[in-house]
């Protein structure tokens, strides 16, 4: 079994202990082609690209123009401990035992606009750039076009030997594969709150419930799809009139 995540907007690049070892990302060269064409973008071009305030343009301009490979190791860290939205804060990754980390390691890949996919254990530098973004590189119109044949090839090549895929990333990183292509199941939790009556996807509540759902896979050592159901956070149960065979809909 494989996870899917996409990655967070907030990234902490402080200190952080890790008993995985550091390991490099399989992307390098693509990942160089995007960055030379984003450091093109000045403050202002990266503001209208991203849709970004001034003081965020500035930022992420410092860090394009700063961005190297290969990587500093006193500027690089690890993508699990990097990334710190939602998602990743309800993963709790800091009270996994070693052996929970290596299950982690070999289990989660974390989607990504500019280093493609990523192991948990993979070094990265900070960025910005999500995978939307109408960036035109290499003669491809967008991200989606520039990855998406190299990503779909990587992710059958590691589904070979599982029985399923969980796919606990956004539509935005999804859609990056070419869904028809994966032949093993896959397995979509999906979260709703019921709000004037009514069942909605609340945004921030269920990238909570995603990140809650790793923790449980890891820390339960979950392989089947059938325990999966059995998901209970934080008041979210399995609705299994609402669900289908590949969406899993889990409401409260």
């Amino acid at each position: 079994m494989k996870i899917l995540l996409s990655p967070a907007k907030k990234l902490d690049f402080s200190n952080e202990k890790s008993s995985l070892k550091n390991t490099d990302y399989l992307f390098s060269e693509q990942s160089k082609e995007i960055m030379k064409e984003l450091s093109n973008y000045s403050v202002l071009q990266l503001s209208k690209l991203m849709k970004l305030s001034d003081k965020l343009s500035i930022l992420n301009k410092e860090r394009n123009d700063s961005w190297t490979y290969p990587f500093s190791i006193d500027d690089a860290k690890q993508a699990l401990f990097a990334f710190k939205g939602e998602v990743y804060q309800n993963i709790r990754v800091n009270e996994f035992s070693e052996s929970e980390l290596d299950l982690a390691n070999k289990s989660i890949r974390i989607i990504s606009g500019l280093y493609g996919v990523l192991s948990p254990s993979d070094l990265i530098l900070p960025y910005r750039l999500e995978m939307g973004t109408k960036l035109s590189v290499s003669g491809h119109k967008n991200l989606y076009s520039f990855w998406k044949d190299i990503l779909t090839k990587h992710l059958l090549s590691e589904l070979k030997s599982e029985n399923f895929l969980v796919n606990l990333a956004s539509d935005e990183y999804f859609k990056v594969f070419d869904s028809k292509e994966i032949t093993v199941p896959i397995v979509t939790p999906i979260f709703k709150d019921i709000k004037n009556g009514k069942l909605k996807v609340i945004s921030f509540f269920a990238k909570r419930a995603r990140g809650a759902m790793c923790n449980y896979i890891i820390k339960n050592k979950i392989n089947t799809i059938e325990d999966i159901k059995l998901f209970n956070w934080s008041n979210y149960i399995l609705s299994e009139d609402e669900s289908t065979e590949n969406k899993l809909i889990f409401i409260r």
